[in-house]
């Protein structure tokens, strides 16, 4: 294990080398043992954040790609980052590779020469020596840098710690506990070559439950999400509050006094290429007509179609967003409707009609007025 921690110290570290902060087209901003955050120029210093997370079992699972940027092109390149064949354990930097040489290419921008370093694994690197430096011998200088990794390597480990401790506060006991049985399940299941999901799907999500947690909107009780059969594919996402001005939130308080649970239930289903495919979203309970929900349960929102999604995307975003559209298209309870006219099978089946008529006629733009 410690030797893992140290050769991924290592790449990362030779990443960063290779292209610092100071770097005008590619750059590593920073970087920890389970992610790394990097910045590529486009056109005009156009400014893309590019994210890598890495999974505990690297470099057996790849590390995972995605992209802060809405730019269609940067988000392509990072989804073919899946699917490129790597020859050595040096994963990240080949994926790295891979990716500036693809971006530059893209924008029309000259590959930075520095490129060929990341060809070079980090033991095959040269040590640099200035004019200045006295002589050591080969076992001064091995242990010399071996001092240096070590203070590293503990400087590094001891600020996760610190940030983990900081991230973990925001987060209620209950929360941290499911986290914790979440990450157990997922250990157990890779030991025992069961399949659930794809390793990099579930860091992510991992990422966005933890991230839900410590938000804001959750805190203050505008919704709650609960992983069905505690499976990290399956939410269900409860809305607990709307506008109070709408007339959604006037139904909803009718459903409570009548006895009814007085909030809305949504389905959220990820598959194992969630970042890069959106998860299937459907209200699940009451009934609604209007605010763009189909039979079923299915959502109209192009947001939910492949064209219309982004890796980049966050799931609150993404709640909120569904939040904010059932209330400006004018959403209703459908009182006396019976419980069984939403089912995931109907609501599957909407959805993929209302995809093949959008991709034949376009999808609606509002007036920006309109919002």
């Amino acid at each position: 294990m410690a030797e893992a921690v140290a050769s991924l110290k290592s790449e990362l570290k030779h990443f960063q080398d290779a292209f610092p902060k100071t770097s005008s087209i590619f750059a590593v901003r920073n970087y920890t043992l389970d992610e790394v955050t990097c910045v590529f120029f486009s056109e005009a210093k156009k400014k893309h954040v590019i994210n890598c997370t890495i999974s505990e079992f690297y470099p057996s699972s790849k590390p995972m790609w995605y992209s802060e940027s809405e730019d269609r092109t940067v988000v392509q390149v990072i989804e073919q980052l899946s699917d490129i064949e790597c020859s050595t354990k040096y994963v990240i930097l080949e994926m790295a590779k891979y990716l500036v040489t693809e971006l530059c290419k893209k924008f029309n921008i000259a590959v930075p020469s520095q490129i060929k370093t990341l060809d070079q694994t980090p033991s095959q690197l040269p040590i640099e020596i200035s004019d200045d430096d006295s002589y050591c011998s080969e076992d001064e200088d091995d242990d010399d840098l071996n001092d240096v990794d070590d203070i590293v390597l503990e400087e590094s480990v001891n600020a996760e710690i610190k940030e983990a401790a900081s991230e973990n506060s925001e987060i209620s006991a209950e929360n941290l506990a499911v986290l914790h049985k979440i990450k157990q399940t997922q250990q157990k299941n890779y030991l025992e070559g069961v399949v659930s999901g794809s390793v990099q799907a579930s860091d992510r999500l991992m990422k966005e439950l933890r991230a839900i947690y410590r938000s804001d909107s959750f805190k203050k009780g505008c919704y709650s999400v609960e992983l069905v059969n505690d499976s990290l594919y399956d939410w269900h996402v409860e809305i607990l509050t709307v506008d109070p001005d709408s007339t959604l939130d006037a139904d909803l308080k009718k459903l409570k006094a009548s006895g009814e649970p007085s909030s809305i239930v949504m389905g959220f289903t990820f598959r194992d290429n969630f970042p890069f495919d959106p998860p299937f979203v459907r209200v699940v309970c009451p009934v609604l007509s209007g605010g763009f929900v189909l039979n079923g349960g299915a959502i109209c929102m192009e947001l939910l179609t492949r064209q219309g999604w982004s890796s980049a995307y966050s799931i609150e975003s993404l709640i909120m967003q569904i939040m904010a559209t059932l209330v400006k298209g004018n959403a209703r309870v459908h009182f006396g409707a019976p419980k069984s006219s939403y089912t995931l099978s109907r609501a599957q089946q909407s959805f993929k009609r209302l995809v093949k008529i959008h991709e034949k006629n376009g999808w609606f733009t509002p007036p920006k007025q309109d919002g």
